[in-house]
């Protein structure tokens, strides 16, 4: 159980391109490695800090539950 060698990797895509077809073959390609450019690019940027809006409604939101355990105690 070890890596594809060349021949398992032809049959591979002689079963890719007989389940797809030559037309639809190049588009899944570029979509795949797309998806896996950004993912990469995803991975290594670093966190964005919340937008203002939202942190302005996790505001709200924790300063209606402050209010609500004040007036049960």
């Amino acid at each position: 159980m070890g890596s594809l060698g060349l021949p398992e990797l032809i049959i591979v895509g002689i079963i890719a391109l007989l389940i797809f077809g030559p037309k639809k073959l190049p588009e899944l390609g570029s979509g795949l490695g797309k998806a896996i450019r950004d993912f990469k690019g995803a991975m290594s940027e670093p966190e964005e800090p919340a937008k203002p809006e939202l942190k302005a409604k996790e505001e709200k939101k924790e300063d209606k539950k402050e209010v609500e355990t004040t007036k049960t105690t």
